[in-house]
């Protein structure tokens, strides 16, 4: 049985920002073409690069195959990940540790990729998973006040639920409510004037741990889920253009992957950000660029006018099939016959509506099976929980 000493693999997002993440923003901090510059991440934060050897042993210890996401190099760097799997094979418990900052109604798909990888670890190695809901960290970041946060934290429960962890070795807490009342509420009233980095925490944690009697946690990064603008933007809640929500219905997937917008008087198709050619004739013949320099172009998104200058974007639609869509061979034929022009935008942007409203349906039928009782169950202080006495 794991217990409190017992050593923690924190999931994170990008190696930073985000919810539960660590200070790197795709915008900035280590921001280079594409928005954020991965190896210089790796290099820079003290992280290690996944390799397939690495995701070979973690198959081979699972018995079952990697993720996708491993297998595509989405959850890309890591801290001592393969110390876990040398305490893991010797038959030691560790257990997972990962957040969520609940500052909107309902989670999008940006949100959703870290925990389907939570629940694939808690799934192949069987260990228990915290969730800290930082209320009080949305409190001081965000246009809301404590009761607005704490009225949230339930409802984004209820879409970490429906997610399918197991109750047995799940534990949820928000912040605000767990760690301790009207006092702990009058210190981040206070606290909400000061600013502070995420990043420098989990190094430090990392440093002190051993001293104290506690094993050094280790972390596994993701990359950033793109806006769907565009590889240089991330996904957030508070742009609503830049999101698919698991809320959104089939119609409004559709029209944010495929939409129609007026310009000078005319209306015109545009799609999530595309690399298909400017034509079907051109299509043809030079087929789409995955991955685009634009100099200067002239960009309209979602009825706003952006200049970009020199920047790089990954096809979204394609991007966001790298995330979602399972089937390896699939997902190659399509890049190829894209590449090479014999496939139009539209014929890939319909692929991804199939698949993310699939996705998002299913999320939906199973959040409306999570009820309150549930909730409090998940979120229960329980008498040895896990060990943790």
């Amino acid at each position: 049985m794991a217990t409190a000493r017992d050593p923690v693999l924190i999931v994170n997002e990008g190696g930073g920002g985000g919810d539960g993440g660590a200070g790197c923003d795709p915008a900035g901090g280590v921001g280079g073409e594409g928005g954020l510059n991965y190896d210089k991440l790796v290099d820079q934060f003290g992280c290690q690069r996944i390799d397939a050897a690495l995701v070979a042993r973690v198959a081979r210890l699972t018995s079952r195959p990697p993720h996708r996401f491993l297998r595509r190099g989405i959850f890309f760097a890591h801290r001592d990940f393969n110390v876990i799997l040398d305490l893991y094979e010797r038959g030691k418990k560790f257990y997972l540790y990962t957040g969520r900052g609940p500052s909107s109604e309902a989670l999008h798909l940006g949100h959703l990729v870290p925990f389907m990888f939570r629940k694939y670890l808690q799934d192949a190695f069987q260990v228990p998973l915290v969730i800290q809901l930082t209320d009080d960290e949305k409190f001081l970041w965000k246009n809301l006040t404590i009761a607005e946060t704490k009225r949230l934290s339930p409802e984004n429960a209820k879409d970490i639920i429906a997610y399918g962890f197991d109750i047995e070795r799940t534990f949820i807490f928000s912040d605000f409510n767990y760690i301790g009342g009207t006092f702990y509420e009058n210190m981040a009233e206070v606290s909400r004037r000061v600013s502070y980095n995420k990043d420098p925490y989990f190094r430090m944690t990392r440093d002190v741990s051993q001293g104290i009697g506690y094993e050094k946690p280790s972390l596994i990064e993701s990359r950033f889920f793109p806006a769907l603008q565009g590889d240089n933007m991330k996904m957030s809640a508070s742009d609503p253009n830049s999101a698919i929500y698991v809320t959104d219905s089939v119609t409004e997937i559709t029209d944010k992957v495929c939409y129609e917008l007026l310009l000078y008087g005319k209306k015109v198709k545009k799609y999530a950000f595309s690399g298909g050619q400017e034509s079907m004739v051109l299509h043809r013949n030079h087929g789409a660029n995955l991955g685009i320099r634009l100099f200067l172009r002239v960009a309209y998104s979602f009825g706003n006018l952006l200049f970009l200058d020199n920047a790089f974007h990954v096809d979204v639609s394609i991007k966001y099939l790298n995330f979602f869509l399972e089937d390896d061979d699939e997902l190659e034929h399509i890049k190829k016959e894209y590449k090479e022009g014999r496939m139009g935008t539209g014929k890939v942007n319909q692929r991804l509506v199939t698949v993310l409203s699939e996705l998002v349906k299913r999320h939906q039928r199973a959040r409306a099976q999570v009820t309150e009782e549930m909730v409090d169950a998940f979120m229960a202080a329980r008498p040895n929980m896990f060990g943790f006495g």
